[in-house]
């Protein structure tokens, strides 16, 4: 299927194309790229000053570029700009970001010709994936720069998975380099592009990681005797909240019909913290989620260029303005990553309950012959030490600082440092969530003929056995963790029924 942009696109819109649906503009759209360009045309005939058409970027903004090395300039701020160092991200944050910075070109204030935005789609259409370093941007600038570079037949690329060059991999899906023009270098690195794609794919991978968050729970509360009265929807109201009434509807439906639990019926006053308050930690990250996605819904909404075109090409009006700068999205993400750390920390928590035979009442670490096994005894450890790891990148990113160009830009949000930071807490997450589920499925297995299963945990059992058979310390543990994590990752979560 093909996303196309009308007006604006959302971020499910912007994690499709990641995942690797192809892009479009609306007529109505290209005629917007089409005016805005025409605008630029007529400053640069006119002379009228404007930053980063005829003047210098960051610090240099006063220093003014004749008509001659405009195209020059445009070339020049995409080679100086690409500075990233590190891993390469991944092929769908690429695709995420490129789709995104499309996004903002279909907005009609930047300024690019129709060609730019027909390159980067034809990306997107033909698996073409510039190589994008993660690391080394304190806005945006350096990952947009690695992109652009491959518009003019620079840097790197992979097409089809192949690894080639700039110009091999334009020659590859049967394009040649672009002269760019100008501001189109400036447009091409501004802007919050960067960010906001992979935000969008934060908020995709959380999504999915938060119901099976919710699935996970299930199944370690029934296998732990839960006292399910704590999950009373009346009790829950006591505490407005949508996260915490959309959690405790899911336990109760998934819980239902549970001999496990009609049997632990009064055997305890109140269940430990991370049973008792899974619909307030899980419902606490919903909230914060729908809250982020609403922020980043705004950033695709907005022209993050700076300066914003508008106006006719007969009075052409040059903003000179901050909208390049995400405070809001570096909070947002900053947010959902303090979220996802606590879901996190509240699924090892489950885990630890279960390997103890001081609480759990199974087997010690739900080894099938304790001593001679060691059962999920690491494997907690290994939670733990994603729990802690994620409690560090829990700081926030937004509140960073740092001054760069010369003291023009004295003051940095790190939208991008936060979004890379939450898609490395989320990654912790789905591990530590995927060693919950081993562990529970386990636990069930000791449980067998003590009572019957719910119909929903018993599904999601189901789920997690296709996958790994019980554990009997007859094969490496950490294969299993891949092959649950994945699903976590990929798979579709359990529907509650």
């Amino acid at each position: 299927m093909t996303v196309t942009i009308e007006d604006i696109i959302g971020w499910r819109d912007v994690a499709r194309v990641g995942e690797g649906e192809a892009l479009a503009l609306s007529p109505a759209a290209t005629q917007r790229v089409v005016h805005a360009a025409l605008i630029v045309a007529r400053i640069v005939e006119s002379g009228v000053r404007a930053y980063g058409i005829n003047t210098g970027v960051g610090a240099l903004s006063d220093t003014i570029v004749d008509r001659a090395s405009q195209s020059r300039l445009s070339r020049n701020i995409i080679l100086s700009h690409a500075c990233g160092v590190g891993p390469l991200l991944a092929p769908r944050e690429v695709r995420a970001i490129i789709a995104a910075q499309i996004a903002n070109f279909a907005h009609g204030h930047s300024g690019v010709r129709p060609e730019i935005v027909s390159h980067l789609i034809a990306f997107l259409e033909r698996d073409c994936i510039p190589d994008m370093p993660s690391k080394g941007s304190a806005g945006y600038l350096t990952h947009n720069a690695h992109c652009a570079l491959v518009l003019i037949g620079e840097g790197t690329a992979c097409v089809a998975g192949r690894p080639m060059n700039g110009r091999e991999a334009l020659a590859a899906i049967g394009l040649t380099p672009l002269a760019l023009e100008a501001k189109e270098g400036l447009s091409l690195v501004n802007g919050t592009a960067c960010a906001t794609g992979l935000a969008s794919i934060a908020l995709s991978r959380a999504a999915r990681l938060l119901d099976w968050a919710d699935a996970a729970a299930a199944l370690t509360l029934e296998a732990a005797g839960c006292q399910i009265a704590a999950f009373d929807q009346a009790v829950l109201a006591l505490r407005p909240s949508k996260g915490i009434a959309t959690v405790g509807a899911s336990l109760r439906h998934r819980l239902s019909g549970s001999g496990l639990v009609a049997a632990a019926l009064g055997t305890r006053t109140q269940d430990a913290l991370s049973l008792r308050a899974v619909p307030q930690a899980h419902g606490a990250a919903r909230d914060v989620f729908e809250q982020s996605a609403e922020i980043v819904e705004q950033e695709l909404a907005s022209v993050t260029d700076n300066p914003a075109i508008s106006g006719t090409p007969e009075n052409p009006i040059v903003s000179s303005q901050a909208h390049a700068v995400a405070p809001a999205l570096a909070q947002a993400t900053d947010s959902l990553a303090v979220a996802i750390a606590q879901i996190g920390a509240m699924s090892e928590r489950r885990t630890d309950r279960l390997v103890n035979p001081l609480v759990s009442g199974l087997p010690p670490f739900l080894a099938s012959d304790a001593g001679i096994n060691s059962g999920f005894m690491i494997a907690q450890y290994t939670a733990a030490a994603l729990s802690n790891e994620n409690r560090r990148l829990a700081a926030p990113a937004s509140t960073d600082g740092g001054l760069t160009s010369a003291l023009q830009e004295d003051f940095l949000a790190h939208p991008t440092a936060a979004a890379n930071k939450l898609l490395a807490v989320i990654d912790n997450a789905e591990y530590i969530v995927a060693i919950e589920l081993m562990a529970a499925a386990q636990a069930h297995d000791f449980l067998g003929e003590t009572a019957p299963r719910a119909r929903g945990t018993e599904q999601i059992r189901k789920i997690v056995r296709a996958q790994v058979p019980h554990y009997a310390d007859d094969r490496p543990l950490a294969g299993d963790m891949e092959a649950l994590r994945a699903l976590l990752r990929d798979g579709p979560p359990p529907a509650i029924i």
